[in-house]
């Protein structure tokens, strides 16, 4: 018998996930949409994911104690908030990596014509993907750049290069920070009018991170000024209305559907899952999947080549903008990409 007393709301688009706690507590499966203030008012927890903003309009007159959100972000849940209300907060760090770093290299194999080898990449943000992003790179022999300012800062070494080196010396220039507007190293608006115009190879620019990292305008801007080359755009301001001017010139565009694998979500469920699992003292419930491996140490371009192309939903999205969510939530999960070198 469930507990009556333990009331809990998944979003149901998080995948893995229906039916494990369902012997353990009262649950309510709700689509993006249906999680209202009114929906969460008797709530005790939730697993969401991105599509759900979790603040004050949202939860001022909620019970909810627990929010798991089966992502790599936070910044769909406004965290001051919800620590003054004393609701704890689970995210699910590093879980769609791997997936990630196959969409940034896949889309560059499907983007040009000459080898990685002969590209220089500049990685902004070096923490769970761009650490995967710089690691199959050097093991695909490309020149890689890394800049990290609070890494930088904390750790030191002469590994690093800032954000005007990556500007002047990249030929792929791709994000993988988390978005903040505040502290000591905010990503707002990162990629801007001023880092654009500091541009001197006529990069690739990549986005698999968060759409406001990068100032939509400013980017379109300087496409249309020959100061950027090809555009691989996965994550976008203002999705899921995303700005049509700036899909008209991605050479590569997707629904934020980059960190889509099975392992991932795997991954990030189970994270979820046991969170409720662990703050509701409720018995430990395994996801009913094939645990997924660890990431891949060294990949191989025929390897990348074989398990994704990002060019059908792609043209999906160019000839749909509108569908965007439905373009998103239907999306069939790939396999993270597998071990393997280049011969």
């Amino acid at each position: 018998m469930p507990n009556n007393y333990i009331r809990l709301i998944i979003e149901n688009k998080v995948p893995f996930v229906k039916g494990l706690l369902d012997d353990y507590a009262t649950i309510r499966y709700l689509a993006p949409e249906e999680i209202t203030p009114k929906a969460v008012r008797e709530a005790d927890g939730m697993i969401i994911r991105t599509r759900t903003a979790c603040n004050e309009e949202l939860l001022a007159k909620s019970e909810c104690k627990i929010i798991a959100t089966a992502t790599i972000g936070t910044d769909h849940i406004d965290l001051d908030y919800c620590r003054r209300r004393g609701i704890t907060i689970v995210n699910a760090p590093g879980c769609n990596a791997p997936a990630v770093a196959q969409h940034v290299f896949a889309s560059l194999l499907h983007t040009i014509n000459r080898p990685l080898s002969s590209y220089t990449i500049g990685i902004v943000g070096v923490g769970h993907v761009g650490s995967i992003v710089a690691r199959w790179a050097e093991g695909l022999e490309m020149k890689v750049l890394l800049c990290d300012p609070p890494r930088q800062a904390a750790e030191g070494g002469d590994q690093w290069c800032d954000l005007d080196t990556i500007a002047r010396e990249a030929d792929i220039i791709t994000f993988h920070t988390p978005l903040s507007k505040e502290g000591d190293y905010p990503t707002y608006h990162l990629a801007d009018e001023t880092f654009f115009n500091k541009l001197r190879r006529a990069p690739i620019i990549i986005n698999t991170a968060r759409g406001a990292i990068v100032d939509t305008e400013a980017l379109i801007k300087a496409k249309d000024a020959g100061q950027t080359w090809r555009l691989i755009i996965d994550c976008w301001e203002g999705e899921p209305a995303i700005n049509t001017e700036l899909l008209r010139r991605t050479t590569i565009a997707t629904p934020h559907i980059a960190g889509y694998s099975i392992e991932g979500k795997i991954r990030a469920s189970q994270v979820a899952v046991d969170a409720m699992s662990t703050f509701f003292m409720m018995p430990r419930a395994e996801v009913r999947q094939p645990q997924p491996p660890a990431p891949a140490r060294h990949v191989s371009i025929a390897g990348i080549m074989a398990g994704y192309d990002p060019c059908p939903l792609s043209e999906a999205l160019k000839a749909a903008p509108d569908e965007f969510e439905t373009l998103r939530n239907n999306y069939e999960l790939r396999h993270e990409a597998p071990e393997g070198r280049d011969h």
